[in-house]
């Protein structure tokens, strides 16, 4: 079987050069974006560049962060043709072919991209195992988990990948990527990682993702639209006015509440462990469309109430009943600040970007193309046991609009830069840490794409993308693939020791948000 996959996967296999992903709304101007793409790459690939301010941040010592995304398939991998197909495309890439040098002498500062010789065998690790093992899903955790341990070697381009040939509850084999924040953003990751796939129907296409617009004005014009268009930038004025205080606060003394949830200095260069649990994406449409909202604000007010349903019980008797919030007591003590790091993309296009449109900005708009490119907002969290579940998702709702009129990510973005540029990556590593130290958890949602696909020829069941290396105890991101959505968490387990217990919590919320949504729309009718 494994040999039969591997010839009909090399005959779809793109060579030389990667192919970039196509969203809803591309056209034919992508073949020229891709070529324009593919050439602009080229001339980036000298032997030595700079890096980055954003990537001189996340090298930092305070900040140094990685990126594990855990790649469940439907089969069992052949290695062979996964060498074959990196060979064939992400190792084109040059941010994937290139050593980080390091001058010692000048603190860093002087870092650089060198090219080298790359030899997929030093990427692609394949551990022996046993398939007829006990508990094959602890010995997957266990072992993702001890990656954020081992630091990248520095000797070779900072990625890796670990193939785990073993039958899990979700999947019968996975994929380990590791790849170091410096390299890229989530955006652009995802991007190249799903230039890397093809639909499963179709072993030509390319994946297709959701195209995600910005809100538009209902007033196009006249007396009511000149008054709304000064009234929106007075709000985002004052927002933003607002935020950029709260965000300085935040960085000189403005700290969370203790609670079970976050994590002490220095909890960044702790163990973390991931865990993960797919729950299904219509119910999420489900629910957005009943309350007239986005994507992000239903899960935004689902985080919201699976985190309360966590405290409560840490703050409460371990043997009060979980059935449902109604009626049950509320142990979480009042005015508690519990507030999230969010990461935003700060690109002129909002949502995931064509691989080519990344790299052709790279070489043309260094502000817009490819690498870091995302700013911090700092969203609080209203935690506390509702009357009616639904309230989550209503104040949710209100807070991410309200972010929605606001710069402060541009302004964290550009701030970062400017720190970066008179004082040192350094400097700038030290302030953003102590502002997000000084929240409780990173959130992230990541859109992906729409229908099933294969990585290298084999069939995607799960993706789960995370992080390690930030000042928190818990990370939350959520990625949607399919008609599923991916709940992955990072933790570190000397502060939640339970993170199945929390994954319980949240897919109990989205049922309880749910039947409420049901119910609602039966009354109603």
């Amino acid at each position: 079987m494994q040999s039969s996959r591997k010839a009909s996967y090399q005959e779809t296999l793109v060579s030389p050069a990667l192919e970039p992903v196509k969203t809803e709304t591309a056209t034919k101007k992508w073949e020229t974006n891709e070529e324009k793409g593919m050439a602009d790459s080229k001339e980036s690939t000298s032997s030595q560049e700079p890096l980055s301010p954003a990537a001189r941040l996340f090298h930092a010592p305070q900040f140094n962060c990685t990126i594990l995304t855990a790649i469940g398939c439907k089969t069992s991998i052949n290695p062979g043709v996964i060498k074959m197909g990196l060979e064939q495309t992400l190792m084109k890439h040059p941010r994937f072919s290139k050593k980080l040098v390091i001058d010692d002498n000048k603190c860093g500062s002087k870092s650089k991209w060198e090219s080298t010789i790359v030899n997929v065998e030093n990427h692609v690790t394949v551990p022996n195992l046993d398939p007829n093992m006990d508990s094959p899903d602890q010995f997957v955790e266990d072992y993702i988990s001890s990656l954020s341990t081992i630091p990248l070697d520095l000797s070779k381009p900072l990625w890796e990948m670990h193939i785990l040939n073993v039958k899990t509850s979700d999947a019968e084999a996975i994929a380990v990527f590791r790849i170091h924040h410096s390299l890229g953003d989530g955006a652009s990751l995802i991007s190249l990682l799903l230039a890397c796939t093809r639909k499963t129907s179709d072993p030509d296409a390319l994946p297709s993702i959701p195209a995600q617009q910005r809100a538009g004005s209902h007033f196009s014009g006249g007396f009511w639209g000149l008054f709304f268009a000064m009234w929106t930038v007075l709000r985002v004025i004052w927002n933003t006015s607002v935020d950029l205080v709260l965000f300085a606060a935040t960085m000189l003394f403005l700290e969370d509440t203790k609670t079970p949830l976050k994590g002490a200095s220095g909890v960044e260069l702790k163990p973390k462990r991931f865990v993960h649990r797919t729950v299904s994406l219509d119910d999420i449409k489900l629910v957005k469309n009943a309350m007239n909202m986005t994507i992000n604000d239903a899960i935004m007010g689902v985080t919201q109430a699976g985190l309360s349903r966590y405290l409560n019980r840490k703050y409460g008797d371990q043997s009060e009943i979980e059935d449902g919030e109604n009626g049950k007591k509320n142990n979480i003590p009042k005015s508690i600040r519990l507030r999230a790091s969010v990461l935003v993309n700060v690109r002129p296009t909002p949502g995931i970007q064509t691989l080519a449109d990344l790299m052709a900005d790279e070489s043309n708009n260094p502000k817009w193309g490819w690498g870091n490119r995302i700013g911090y907002i700092i969203l609080p969290f209203t935690v506390g046991l509702q009357d009616d579940p639904l309230e989550h998702l209503r104040r949710a709702k209100a807070m991410i609009d309200r972010k929605k009129l606001s710069l402060e990510a541009t302004f964290s973005f550009h701030s970062a830069i400017l720190v970066i540029k008179l004082f040192g990556a350094k400097a700038s590593a030290a302030i953003a840490r102590r502002v997000i130290s000084n929240t409780t958890l990173a959130f992230s949602n990541v859109v992906g794409p729409l229908e099933e696909i294969s990585f290298y020829g084999h069939p995607v069941a799960y993706i789960a993308p995370s992080v390690y290396g930030s000042p928190h105890a818990l990370t939350i991101h959520f990625q949607s693939y399919c008609k599923k959505m991916t709940i992955v968490l990072a933790v570190d387990p000397d502060v939640i020791p339970d993170p199945h217990k929390l994954c319980d919590d949240l897919e109990k919320s989205l049922e309880i948000i749910k039947d409420s949504v049901v119910k609602r729309e039966h009354d109603a009718s």
